[in-house]
C-alpha cells in the first residue's frame, strides 16, 4: 500500500517543503495558515478593499480576489496600494480560471496566483476523445506552451503559485484519460506541476477541492502518494468546495478537511461557506487548533498489515444484526442516561413525538435508530421503530421488554452467558489487543454489536486501529463508533464530532454514530449533528442537499439569499442533491454531482441544470427558483411538504 502520511498511528505532521508568499512562510515547520476570499465585484475597488481588511481582522493569513480577466487583474493594483497604505501586509492572491493573460498580470502585481489546470488551458464541453499516447503528449505540449510564460513570470517576480485542481472543472482531456476520478484529479495538477519543476521554480502550493467529501479525501491522500513516489512535498492548500451555509456547511467542511488534518497533511485551510467571508475564519481557526498539542498522545500500537485501502471506498464488511451492519445504513444512538426519570416527552429531541389525543407517535427523517438510557426503566409503549439500550445488570433484573437490548463492558460480556438477541458490547483497542477472552467469545457470538470507543487525544487513530485490529482478526460484528466530548462551544463540538467520526465513516468504518456530550448540547443538536455526519460522509442520507459556492467577484446573484430561497422551498425533498452556482466557474462540473442546478449566467439570468446538462438557459432571476421545482417536478422527484 502506498504511503500518504507520515504515520497512521502517531501523530506528525507531513513535513512539506517551505514556500515565500509575500511576507508570510508557508509550509515546513510553520503554522496551518487561514485564509479565505472576497466575494465583492473586483472592479470596485472600496468594497473589496474594506471587505478584505475585515477578512484580514477576522485572522485571515491571506486573503484571495478573483481576478476573471484583463482589468479585474489590473485593478489589483490598487486594492493592493490602499490596503498597505492601511497598514496590512497580509499577501493577496489572485483567483485565475480561464484567462491566462490575466495571470500574467496578476503574477507582477501580487504575491500568489492560483490557477485552475482544468480550464487554464484547456476547454470544457463534455467530449470524450480516444487519444494515443502520442496525440496526448501532443496535448502537453500544447499545455506547456500555453502555461510556461506564467511560470517563468512567477519566478521572476518572487510570486507564490497554487495549482489548484477542482473536481467539478476537470478538463475533456483528463476525463477521456483518467475518468472523473481522483486520479484523474492528481494527474491534473501534476501535469503542470511537472512544467513548473522544469523551470525550476518551486514556490508552489497544491489543492484537490471537490464537493464530495469522499472525492476530496482520496484525491488528497493520491496527491501525497504521488509526490512521495517522484520525490516531491509541497504544501497543501486543504478546502471543500460548495460546502454551503449553517451547520452542514460546517459539517462538511470539517468531514473532508479535519479527515486529512487528523493524518497530518494541510498546511493551510480555507473554509468554503455561503456566508460573509469573514465568517469562515473562526470555523478553520476551531479545526486547526485541536492540532496544536496532538504530538504528545499516548502511544498506539504500529500497523502491521493494513486492509484498508485510503485511496477507494470500501465499506467494512460486516455481518447484519437486526437493522445494524450489513447492508444497513448506518444507525444513530441517542443518549438519555443523564436524566432522572424518561418520559414520552423525553424522546421529542431525539425525532419522536408523541400525540396524546391519537396516541400515536410521530416519527421525523432524522430519528435516532436506538437511545441509550443507562440505569433508568421505561413503563411506556415505545415507538415500533424504535431500540433501547439500557445497562445489563438493570436490564438482566427486569421483565423481558420487546426493543430493550442490554449493553455490557468487557468483563461482564467475557463472564455472561451466551445471547440470542441483539446485545452491545462497549470496548478500547487496548481491551481487544490484551484480552484474548474477549477475541475468543466474539469467534462464537453472531448477535453481537460493538461499541468502540476511545479516551486517546488522537481517538481518531486509535479507534481506525482498532477496525484493522478487528479486520485481521477476521472479526465481522457491526460497530458503533462511540466519542466523548466535554467541548462547551458548540460549534467546536460538532466540528470535532464530524471530524473524528467523519474520518472513519469516509474510509467505510463504522455501522452507526454516538455522539456523546451529555448536559452539553441538546438531543436534538446532538442528533443533527450525527445525521449531519452521516450525509456530509456519502453513508446516509436523511435530508435534502445543497452544493453552494461561498460566492466570490464573479458571482452574478445574491448567494445568500438565494440558497435560502431554494432551501425554504425545497428543504423536505430527502434525497436530493441541488446545486447553487454563482457563476459558470464550477457550475457545470459540479452539477455531475449534483441532481439539479441553479447557476449564474449573466446579470439577472439563471441557467437550470439537470445533473450536468443544460435544460434551461436565460431565465430571469425573478422566475427561476418556481422554474426549479418545475422542472423537480417533471422529472418525479417532487413531492409537497407535510
Amino acid at each position: 500500500m502506498k504511503a500518504y502520511c507520515t504515520s497512521l498511528t502517531q501523530f506528525k505532521r507531513f513535513k512539506s517543503r517551505e514556500v515565500t508568499i509575500g511576507e508570510l512562510k508557508m509550509g515546513g515547520d510553520q503554522p496551518i495558515r487561514l485564509q479565505s476570499m472576497t466575494t465583492t465585484d473586483t472592479m470596485d475597488t472600496n468594497a473589496t478593499v474594506e471587505q478584505s481588511i475585515r477578512i484580514i481582522e477576522a485572522g485571515s493569513e491571506l486573503v484571495r480576489i478573483t481576478a476573471p480577466s484583463r482589468k479585474e487583474a489590473e485593478n489589483l493594483a490598487p486594492i493592493k496600494e490602499q490596503i498597505r497604505a492601511r497598514g496590512f501586509k497580509t499577501p493577496l492572491v489572485a483567483d485565475i480560471h480561464f484567462t491566462p493573460n490575466a495571470a500574467e498580470i496578476a503574477a507582477k502585481l501580487v504575491e500568489k496566483v492560483r490557477v485552475n489546470p482544468g480550464n487554464y488551458a484547456d476547454k470544457k464541453k463534455f467530449e470524450e476523445i480516444t487519444y494515443t499516447d502520442e496525440s496526448y503528449q501532443a496535448e502537453l505540449s500544447r499545455i506547456e506552451e500555453k502555461f510556461t510564460p506564467l511560470v517563468k513570470l512567477c519566478k521572476e517576480n518572487g510570486t507564490a503559485m497554487r495549482i489548484g485542481t477542482n473536481h467539478g472543472s476537470l478538463s475533456d482531456r483528463i476525463m477521456s484519460r483518467y475518468g472523473d476520478t481522483p486520479k484523474g484529479m492528481v494527474e491534473s495538477a501534476m501535469e503542470f506541476l511537472r512544467i513548473c519543476r522544469k523551470h525550476d521554480y518551486h514556490e508552489i502550493v497544491l489543492s484537490m477541492k471537490a464537493s464530495n467529501t469522499l472525492v476530496m479525501v482520496q484525491a488528497y491522500r493520491l496527491l501525497v502518494a504521488e509526490m512521495l513516489k517522484e520525490g516531491m512535498n509541497y504544501p497543501l492548500h486543504l478546502g471543500v468546495t460548495e460546502a454551503g451555509d449553517g451547520e452542514d456547511g460546517r459539517i462538511k467542511s470539517a468531514v473532508g478537511i479535519g479527515t486529512l488534518l487528523e493524518d497530518g497533511l494541510g498546511d493551510t485551510v480555507r473554509v468554503s461557506l455561503t456566508e460573509e467571508p469573514e465568517f469562515e475564519i473562526p470555523v478553520a481557526r476551531k479545526l486547526v487548533e485541536r492540532y496544536r498539542n496532538r504530538a504528545g498522545h499516548a502511544p498506539i500500537p504500529a500497523i502491521s498489515e493494513n486492509p484498508i485501502n485510503p485511496f477507494e471506498y470500501l465499506k467494512r464488511a460486516s455481518r447484519a444484526v437486526q437493522n445494524i451492519g450489513g447492508e444497513h445504513v448506518p444507525v444513530v444512538l441517542g443518549d438519555l442516561s443523564h436524566k432522572n426519570e424518561i418520559k414520552a416527552s423525553s424522546f421529542f429531541g431525539f425525532g419522536y413525538a408523541y400525540s396524546v389525543p391519537l396516541d400515536k407517535w410521530n416519527i421525523q427523517d432524522q430519528a435516532a435508530d436506538y437511545i441509550y438510557i443507562g440505569e433508568n426503566q421505561i413503563d411506556f409503549e415505545i415507538p415500533g421503530t424504535l431500540g433501547i439500550v439500557q445497562d445489563y445488570a438493570i436490564w438482566e433484573s427486569e421483565t423481558p421488554k420487546a426493543r430493550h437490548y442490554p449493553v455490557l463492558n468487557v468483563e461482564q460480556y467475557i463472564k455472561a452467558a451466551s445471547f440470542n438477541d441483539l446485545h452491545f458490547i462497549e470496548f478500547g483497542l487496548e481491551e481487544l489487543m490484551q484480552k484474548e477472552a474477549l477475541r475468543n467469545a466474539l469467534q462464537e457470538d453472531s448477535s453481537a454489536v460493538l461499541i468502540l470507543k476511545t479516551e486517546n487525544a488522537h481517538g481518531m487513530a486509535e479507534q481506525r486501529r482498532a477496525f484493522i485490529e478487528l479486520m485481521n482478526l477476521g472479526l465481522e460484528q457491526p460497530v458503533i463508533i462511540k466519542r466523548t466530548y466535554k467541548i462547551e462551544d458548540q460549534e467546536a463540538l460538532q466540528l470535532a464530532a464530524a471530524t473524528d467520526l467523519g474520518a472513519l465513516l469516509v474510509d467505510g468504518l463504522g455501522d452507526g454514530v454516538w455522539v456523546d456530550a451529555a448536559n452539553l448540547a441538546s438531543p436534538k443538536f446532538l442528533l443533527g449533528t450525527s445525521f449531519g455526519i452521516l450525509q456530509a460522509s456519502r453513508v446516509r442520507i436523511s435530508k435534502t442537499e445543497y452544493i453552494s459556492c461561498p460566492s466570490c467577484g464573479r458571482t452574478l446573484f445574491d448567494l445568500q439569499e438565494t440558497t435560502a430561497k431554494i432551501r425554504a422551498v425545497t428543504s423536505h425533498l430527502k434525497g436530493v442533491k441541488i446545486g447553487i452556482m454563482g457563476c459558470i466557474v464550477n457550475g457545470p462540473g459540479e452539477m455531475a454531482d449534483a441532481d439539479y442546478g441553479y447557476v449564474g449566467t449573466g446579470p439577472g439570468k439563471i441557467t437550470l441544470y439537470k445533473e450536468k446538462e443544460v435544460v434551461r438557459r436565460n431565465v430571469p432571476e425573478a422566475e427561476a427558483v418556481e422554474a426549479l421545482i418545475d422542472l423537480i417536478a417533471e422529472h418525479g422527484d417532487w413531492v409537497e411538504a407535510e
